[in-house]
């Protein structure tokens, strides 16, 4: 196959993909994030963000609308009473001894595809420390999270659920080696439960038997995410999830069906690049919703971009021993070929497995 012929079917899938992708609905993220400040006169601001399928889901409403995904600020007027009330039942602020402060008014407004809902708190009154409480989807899914973002001079982190639902507001900022530890186990985190990538990953190295074009693949697609990741994260460039999701999926579709057309290994490093440019917005996706702490922004960036890679290392360490393993089993020789029923086995699996999550994150998000 072609460069030129190779380049236009890449362009064809990842375009197809990107217009399936206008008509997608919001994803039921079960993540809420919430930013909360103190001033030093002891009023606490609140800022809740979710997602308006969640909203639906546990206020009862009907604020998405079906066909655009996003949420209707006609149906989100009608439910600012119900949402307002479920809200301040969930989310709190109040003395480290339990005493609660003089709550204010609250605002809904929508954000795109979600809610943000503001509070306030006059805690003057209240001696000593302060505590945040959110029971926030928590109370109707233990799997569910918040993020919580402490403002200050310097911003802190916290994550909030089942297991732990309180914070308190004077906690001191936490240490860089923390961060970096804290960010690159979100990045490890998510290769790991990132079956696409995974699923991609794989695809790509089904016919390889030597560890350079290995090496040159991951290092290819190191770059390429990197690239995106951090102009994404860094909001520089942002490209919505309604088009990155189904294209990555069409990319892992690409990748596993090229095996049944190729077995040139060495070159695939550059369909690696460009697909892994758009897995760079995937990557940073996930990582908008983790948050990127103010004052840390790099080491988090970097420590978040450390993980995928050693999750991808991970992934490359188990693949290409096991493939290895298979050639001498089919074959009973330790210079056994790659036996093609076994790659076209495993790229056809790959390869309806792409085009599940195509249609499922075009028609069925």
């Amino acid at each position: 196959m072609s460069h030129a012929r190779r380049g236009l079917i890449v362009l064809a899938t990842v375009l197809a993909a990107g217009l399936c992708a206008t008509h997608v609905t919001a994803h039921q993220i079960n993540l809420s994030t919430a930013r909360i400040e103190l001033s030093s006169d002891r009023i606490a601001t609140l800022e809740v963000s979710l997602k308006g399928s969640d909203v639906d889901r546990v206020v009862g409403t009907k604020v998405i609308d079906e066909q655009t995904g996003l949420v209707d600020a006609v149906r989100l007027v009608g439910s600012t009473a119900p949402i307002i009330k479920y809200v301040a039942a969930h989310a709190v602020v109040q003395g480290a001894d339990g005493t609660p402060c003089m709550a204010g008014p609250i605002t809904v407004e929508p954000d795109q595809d979600g809610i943000v809902a503001r509070l306030s708190w006059s805690c003057g009154e209240i001696a000593g420390d302060l505590v945040y409480r959110s029971t926030v989807l928590i109370d109707i899914d233990r799997a569910a999270k918040q993020v919580v973002l402490l403002g200050g001079p310097v911003t802190a982190q916290a994550l909030l659920d089942a297991t732990e639902i309180e914070v308190r507001l004077t906690v001191p900022p936490p240490s860089l080696l923390a961060v970096i530890g804290r960010y690159a186990a979100a990045g490890i985190e998510h290769i790991f439960l990132g079956y696409d990538h995974i699923a991609f990953l794989i695809a790509i190295m089904l016919w390889a038997r030597r560890l350079w074009p290995v090496i040159k693949i991951v290092t290819a697609f190191t770059v390429a995410h990197s690239i995106t990741l951090s102009l994404a994260a860094l909001r520089i460039m942002v490209i919505p999830s309604a088009i990155i999701e189904p294209a990555i999926a069409a990319s892992i579709v690409y990748v596993a069906a090229e095996n049944f057309f190729s077995r040139n290994v060495d070159r695939r490093w550059r369909d690696t690049f460009v697909f892994g440019l758009i897995h760079g917005f995937g990557f940073a996706s996930a990582l908008q919703e983790f948050g990127l702490p103010a004052g840390t922004v790099v080491p988090a960036l970097g420590a978040f971009n450390l993980g995928v890679e050693l999750g991808q290392v991970a992934v490359v360490s188990v693949v290409i021993p096991t493939l290895i393993g298979l050639d001498r089993m089919l074959a009973a020789s330790r210079d056994a070929t790659r036996a093609a029923s076994l790659v076209y086995m495993l790229s056809g699996i790959i390869a309806i497995l792409g085009c599940y999550w195509i249609v499922e994150r075009t028609f069925l998000a």
